[in-house]
């Protein structure tokens, strides 16, 4: 894995999913950043990326974009949304972690996650206050969520997720023996293929998507990196 080719798997996927919805997490604003934790709850579910991006969208449709919006909306007002964005499947349940986690954030934070932040004394601690706002938010909604605030939030270092780990593996990158490791071989990694006007994080979306959609579904036929990682060996 080259620098060459670091730029195409970049190009191909690496566009942050924040950006993909208009969210701008530069400004740090808490209006953006809610925004961001509100699309991580729901690309958090097993569902896919465009389903997730239309749900938002009817979230953004209908104005419920606060916390304050979300327990006004109420269950029945959330169902509906989410029906709405085709997010039938996971529906009630999204409805419910929704209410408990704002009910939560609400009393404990104001509602301001950036005030969550600034109470965190380091990054295991930012994550562990997160996941303890509700059971929706777990492991892989909170690396979703800081993942887009790396760089930004100084706190924000959280480990790759499975499919991060999947594709880096594939590529060589990475032997992936725990997430930690495996975050510091890509932090490697990029310090020595670094692309001019993009960042790390860019990057981790791009192993994220390459894992996703052709990785965890064993796509290799039709996946561009495939002899690459042929050659050397990293694809059974």
């Amino acid at each position: 894995m080259d620098k060459k080719l670091t730029d195409l798997l970049i190009q191909q996927f690496g566009q942050k999913y924040s950006e993909t919805l208009g969210i701008n997490l530069k400004s740090e604003k808490k209006e953006e950043v809610f925004k961001w934790f509100l699309a991580s709850i729901l690309f958090g579910a097993p569902i896919t990326e465009s389903a997730v991006i239309k749900t938002y969208k009817c979230f953004e449709k209908h104005k419920v974009l606060t916390p304050q919006k979300i327990l006004e909306t109420g269950w029945d007002g959330l169902v509906a949304i989410l029906d709405e964005g085709s997010y039938t499947r996971y529906d009630f349940k999204t409805a419910d972690k929704l209410l408990a986690v704002m009910n939560n954030l609400m009393k404990k934070y104001e509602g301001n996650l950036n005030l969550l932040c600034e109470h965190s004394s380091h990054s295991s601690d930012l994550e562990k206050r997160l996941k303890d706002l509700g059971k929706g938010v777990g492991e892989v909604t909170v690396s979703i969520f800081l993942r887009d605030l790396r760089g930004l939030w100084k706190k924000a270092n959280p480990k790759p997720t499975p499919l991060v780990v999947l594709a880096a593996r594939n590529l060589g990158i990475t032997k992936g023996e725990t997430p930690e490791k495996a975050l510091e071989d890509l932090k490697e990694f990029w310090k020595e293929n670094e692309i001019s006007g993009k960042d790390f994080v860019n990057f981790e979306t791009a192993l994220l998507r390459l894992g996703k959609n052709f990785c965890r579904k064993k796509k290799c036929d039709i996946c561009r990196f495939l002899e690459f990682a042929r050659c050397h060996q990293f694809v059974a």
